[in-house]
Order: C-alpha cells, then sequence, then structure tokens
C-alpha cells in the first residue's frame, strides 16, 4: 500500500485528466481544483479520459512523489460519472481496490465510517450504550493466557 499507517485522506479529481501532466501540473489541479494543498500530506488521484491510466500525488514529508499505474486489460472505473466535476473522498482501502481494478469504488461507500475512539459505541442490540472498558479486555486475555498455560 502507498502511503503509511497514519490516518491520510484521499481525494480523486472529478473530471478526466490529461496523464503528461507532471507534478507541477498535477498540484496545479490540486490548489486549483480541488482547493487544497498538495503539501498537506493528503493523497489525489487522477484518472485519464479512457481510463486507463492513474496516478497518485502525495507528500511525503520532504517532497511530492508520483505513483502511476496502466491497465493492460480493463478500464478503472469512471470517477467522474456523477456529473458537476466535484472531488470524491476515498479511504486508502478504497484507493488500493480502486487501483486494483475495483469497479465499485466512487459508486458507493466501501470502508466503514470513521471511528472515533474516545466516543461510546452502541451494541446493536436494543440500542443499548456500552462504553469499552480495556482494562478488562486485558484482564481477560491474561486470565485465558493462564488457563491455557496452566492445561
Amino acid at each position: 500500500m502507498i502511503g503509511s499507517t497514519r490516518t491520510v485522506r484521499v481525494y480523486a479529481y472529478g473530471a478526466p485528466v490529461d496523464m503528461r501532466k507532471g507534478f507541477d501540473g498535477l498540484a496545479a489541479l490540486v490548489r486549483q481544483g480541488l482547493d487544497r494543498d498538495p503539501t498537506g500530506g493528503d493523497m489525489f488521484l487522477f484518472v485519464s479520459r479512457n481510463r486507463i491510466r492513474a496516478k497518485v500525488l502525495i507528500w511525503d514529508g520532504t517532497g511530492l512523489c508520483l505513483y502511476a499505474k496502466r491497465l493492460e486489460r480493463g478500464r478503472f472505473a469512471a470517477l467522474w460519472g456523477r456529473g458537476g466535476g466535484e472531488s470524491i473522498e476515498l479511504t486508502q482501502a478504497e484507493l488500493q481496490l480502486y487501483l486494483e481494478g475495483c469497479r465499485e469504488v466512487g459508486k458507493r461507500r466501501l470502508s466503514p465510517p470513521e471511528v472515533d475512539p474516545q466516543e461510546p459505541f452502541f451494541s446493536g442490540t436494543y440500542g443499548v450504550e456500552c462504553t469499552h472498558d480495556r482494562r478488562a479486555d486485558r484482564a481477560e486475555h491474561r486470565q485465558a493466557q493462564s488457563r491455557l498455560s496452566a492445561g
């Protein structure tokens, strides 16, 4: 996977792009078309009109990196089919699926919603609010390990 383990936002440009563009041309599209900073640490996906080529522009902290892919068979999904040329936000997992040729990316959300570890979660059963106690989980894990080693 491209990038790191930290949470990175991925923005897909909402219109076909001339794949002859390099670092500066794509960075200009990010600034003008997406109204974002290309050196902000996010990833930016661009796809050619014929949907055979795609490029991802990434700032790694020391400079811009450009990942390019050309499909030998098939085509990438058209992310601009919605009209309006608006950008689409993807997760890193959705970007990986897209670059592997998944046709569902951009049509519907494939990743679960982002989770805030500070907020309580709901059990889903009867809508009862629960809070996650990690200390109890660790104690239960230690008990299970001691049972396994004793037996």
